[in-house]
């Protein structure tokens, strides 16, 4: 259960990373009928620190908190690629994966974790100006490069800035449901759903919306997942040859076109899981994978899990 978070505040923390953990998990939406959080943020290095952009922040607890927490969370602070940690801050991260609790980093945030021994052996994402001196820094680790966020095994990497929100969102929907996840997105004006290996970056800025580019052509596809298309058709929407229209697709999403629908349609699986008593098998031919068993491979690879266990989980008070 995702329901206590706490964050620790290095010495030249980055307001913005900080900023998103606080967004996602320290606002009170009960009002909303989302669920509330019992948030905090610590610190080891003294209650009163210089952020990155040169004002201070007073932490309001010490290392203890992260005890009890669900969720421990490292954002960005200065020189986290090469700094020495506080030794008590590495065994409570330690600690905290060992009783069964996440950690959470927000772009160099993830230093942190591996001076802690907590990327070895594991995926882990980082912002792209990081991940070579990561891979460097602690060569037991699988650095992906280029990915938004990883998920391993209690260990959650995050990319910079922006892919934070992502990596919040990501775990708030796997513990609590599509429909919390899509509530706090809504409230923070962002998509609700990145998936982790999408790319960091796009070759070039998503055009305007019109009728010869690859951004005209997604809202078709969002409202068509149950239809079979295959990348000619959706090029001669596009109005393309489908050798362009695949790069293009590639430089304006930074996936294929496969894999975004892929995507959609596991997310809209979900959403159908939670809100609806559809059966699996109608759920798989809404959703567009055609038959209970092609869902139940897809969503296996994309969820981890089976969508008779999902439904179990979000529709029986488990959120």
């Amino acid at each position: 259960m995702l329901q206590n978070v706490a964050v620790v505040l290095l010495d030249g923390v980055h307001p913005f990373e900080l900023g998103v953990v606080c967004e996602v998990f320290g606002l009170d939406r009960t009002d909303e009928g989302l669920p509330g959080y019992d948030f905090a943020v610590v610190s080891a290095e003294g209650p009163r620190l210089r952020t990155h952009a040169g004002f201070d922040v007073v932490a309001g607890e010490d290392l203890d908190r992260l005890e009890e927490a669900d969720l421990v969370a490292v954002p960005a602070a200065d020189a986290s690629t090469a700094r020495e940690f506080p030794r008590e801050v590495l065994r409570a991260l330690n600690r905290a994966v060992e009783r069964g609790a996440t950690v959470l980093s927000v772009c160099s945030g993830v230093f942190a974790l591996g001076a802690a021994g907590l990327l070895d052996g594991r995926r882990c994402a980082a912002h792209w100006r990081h991940t070579e001196e990561l891979a460097a820094l602690h060569p037991k680790a699988h650095v992906e490069p280029d990915v938004l966020y990883v998920d391993d095994d209690r260990v959650v990497t995050s990319a910079g800035t922006a892919a934070g929100i992502d990596a919040c969102l990501h775990l708030v929907r796997k513990e609590q449901g599509v429909a919390v996840a899509n509530g706090i997105a809504r409230r923070m004006v962002v998509p609700p759903h990145r998936e982790g290996g999408q790319a960091q970056f796009v070759s070039r800025p998503l055009p305007r919306a019109t009728s010869d580019t690859v951004t005209g052509l997604l809202s078709w596809m969002e409202r068509h997942l149950d239809r079979e298309v295959t990348v000619d058709e959706l090029a001669a929407r596009a109005h393309m040859s489908p050798r362009t229209f695949a790069r293009r697709f590639q430089q304006e999403t930074g996936t294929t076109p496969y894999r975004w629908l892929l995507g959609q349609r596991v997310q809209l699986a979900r959403e159908l899981l939670e809100g609806t008593d559809a059966t699996v098998d109608a759920v798989a031919v809404r959703a567009g994978f055609g038959n209970a068993a092609t869902l139940r491979h897809h969503f296996g690879q994309w969820v981890g899990t089976t969508p008779h266990a999902y439904r179990r989980t979000f529709r029986s008070g488990g959120v």
